[in-house]
């Protein structure tokens, strides 16, 4: 029996789409602003999942170097047809609406084509697409209506299809407008099934926040007309106890055993009041029931953690960057040296620091709500430390420089710093996250920053921080926590990462 763990991918991977070829999955998520973008995960039993590859990972294929904080790679959607994966997601503010195709869902992707409107004068204004083939082979695309440029931007028109011919990437006709929910706010995420001689249109009303759900109609045809189930919306945690909330955003397939999921997006808050969300938007699944009147139910997403992980990297022997190495706004290799070192990544800082769009920043994902980073670094010929991101006004730090090193709190327009006396030359840095002392009997944030370095042989705790600060409520961010490291001026080597967490 296949066991579902959940989350089913840690950390900041939002807006799951999944489908099966064969007997193997394949799982898409969005990026955002970091590259390589978009991830691929593969599984053979939807228990295991392991990182193949990216579709971004060349210049060009995303423009997301100049796009605003929270643009970027917006929510995709993964399909396989006659041997050959697609993929259609919006680079928003960025290229526009895409299409890539892959033989191999490892890569790698072709560089993305438009997919313009029915003059071809731009691409179809829009996010969260769709892609699904007609039993006459047209080519549907379904997408939610959100005008992101021009005088119309921030307009939302519902969710809208058209047809498109895949050899030009043109709409065959102007954006006809589709079922769009039961009058929840930015019905978005539509997906289109062909299930039993119907076909069903799946979408996410209620905003991605915790009034977020999932809907479903059916009809004849893939553009309608349909009708509304009676018992909509079919998931939400809205109004609930439940430990994982915002639940929204799903993508359905056939897993093991033919058993039907949905994938889909969630939150692990803290706190009190269940607040504050540290680790952003991740995926998680659930089962699926068809009843008999063929309409399908989504049971409610149950919390169900892995074991906790540690990963130990040494560059003087690890002479590579995995795939879990990503960049804000440029891609990992292009901001690290692996030749000025044999045993080390180097960093070279421009001046950029943490608060710059673009800044000199190699991290990982915070996978666990309990996590400890430790990072040898030498910046003995710069300025540099380890980071905690969610953006650039949003972040904390450790940071090494001179003869000091100081501890750094951003939070918008408000900086605190604690500084303490080090030496020179090669330091261990520390940044946990732990659960926070309860007050009363409750909790009143996600958790704790403590913020060190060892200092002379010893353990130093420079500051703790709040990390409510650094949460996806408090950030209103679409992505969620990366921890890095990075450099400000000159040379900062890492020799070596560690890092260890559980979701006790």
């Amino acid at each position: 029996m296949t066991t579902l763990y959940n989350p089913l991918i840690n950390g900041f991977h939002p807006d799951p789409s999944v489908v099966r070829v064969g007997d193997e999955w394949f799982l898409a998520t969005s990026t955002f602003e970091y590259l390589p973008g978009i991830p691929i995960h593969r599984s053979t039993d939807f228990e295991t999942w392991e990182l193949i590859g990216h579709v971004a990972t060349r210049p060009g294929q995303l423009a997301v170097e100049e796009v605003p904080t929270a643009g970027g790679a917006w929510a995709p959607t993964i399909r396989h047809r006659d041997g050959v994966f697609h993929l259609v997601i919006t680079d928003a503010m960025g290229r526009g609406m895409l299409h890539f195709t892959a033989t191999d869902a490892a890569g790698p992707w072709s560089d993305g084509d438009l997919i313009l409107k029915q003059d071809g004068s731009a691409s179809l204004d829009g996010i969260d697409p769709d892609i699904a083939w007609g039993d006459d082979g047209t080519v549907y695309i379904t997408f939610s209506g959100l005008i992101l440029s021009g005088e119309g931007v921030g307009q939302h028109l519902g969710i809208q299809q058209v047809r498109v011919d895949l050899d030009t990437h043109r709409a065959l006709e102007e954006p006809r407008s589709l079922w769009s929910g039961t009058g929840g706010q930015f019905p978005e995420a539509p997906h289109l099934y062909a299930v039993n001689g119907r076909w069903y249109l799946m979408i996410a009303e209620g905003g991605t926040e915790r009034g977020h759900g999932i809907s479903i109609a059916r009809g004849d045809a893939p553009d309608g007309p349909f009708e509304t189930a009676p018992q909509n919306p079919l998931v939400s945690a809205r109004s609930t106890i439940r430990p994982i909330q915002n639940t929204g955003h799903g993508d359905l397939v056939v897993g093991p055993d033919d058993e039907w999921l949905c994938v889909l997006l969630g939150v692990r808050p803290r706190s009190m009041t269940r607040a504050f969300s540290a680790l952003g938007r991740e995926s998680f699944v659930t089962t699926v029931r068809w009843e008999d009147d063929g309409w399908p139910a989504i049971d409610p997403v149950l919390l169900n953690a892995r074991p906790g992980t540690r990963v130990d990297i040494d560059f003087a022997e690890t002479r590579t960057l995995d795939g879990e190495w990503i960049a804000v706004r440029a891609t990992p290799v292009s901001l690290t040296d692996l030749d000025a070192r044999a045993d080390a990544v180097v960093l070279h800082g421009d001046g950029r620091t943490l608060d710059h769009p673009r800044p000199v920043f190699l991290g990982r994902r915070q996978e666990h709500l309990t996590n400890d980073v430790t990072v040898r670094i030498d910046a003995g010929a710069g300025v540099g430390g380890l980071a905690v991101r969610y953006d650039e006004r949003f972040h904390v730090e450790v940071e090494v420089g001179g003869d000091r090193v100081t501890a750094r709190a951003v939070v918008a327009d408000l900086v605190q710093e604690w500084s303490v006396p080090a030496g020179d030359g090669v330091i261990d840095l520390h940044i946990a996250s732990r659960k926070p002392e309860a007050s009363a009997g409750f909790p009143r944030t996600s958790d704790v920053f403590h913020l060190g370095a060892t200092i002379a042989g010893e353990w130093v705790e420079i500051a703790q921080v709040d990390g409510r600060f650094l949460s996806s409520e408090t950030a209103e961010s679409f992505t969620g926590r990366v921890i890095g490291v990075y450099a400000v001026t000159g040379d900062v080597a890492l020799l070596s990462w560690h890092a260890e967490g559980d979701d006790d």
